[in-house]
């Protein structure tokens, strides 16, 4: 069975904000210091990561109950995106959190 185009798009979004939450808290965040480093923004980034990995492996192993993944992986984006907006400076991860949301919320429906 072969993934919708939907589906591939919303993992790709998925991996895609994983990758730049992950990253960008363990580098560009730890750099710079600052309300960059405040824990609740850290836990969050890092959470947001988490969720958005175990998200795209709930759709790439075809489960029936990847709605409900998403749909907390749509809360997780949401938050993160808004964060690091009040954050400032972190223009790649809001951009990744908000399409990762949108994708994921998508899927839950």
């Amino acid at each position: 069975m072969t993934l919708s185009s939907s589906v591939q798009s919303c993992i790709q979004d998925c991996l895609r904000c994983y990758q730049t939450c992950q990253s960008n808290a363990a580098g560009m965040c730890l750099e710079q210091g600052g309300a960059h480093v405040a824990p609740e923004h850290m836990r969050l980034m890092l959470s947001c990561a988490e969720v958005c990995r175990n998200a795209a492996a709930v759709m790439l192993n075809q489960s029936p109950q990847h709605p409900a993944v998403c749909r907390a992986c749509a809360e997780f984006c949401s938050a993160c995106a808004d964060s690091c907006a009040k954050v400032g400076g972190m223009d790649e991860c809001v951009q990744a959190c908000r399409s990762c949301a949108e994708s994921c919320k998508k899927m839950a429906a």
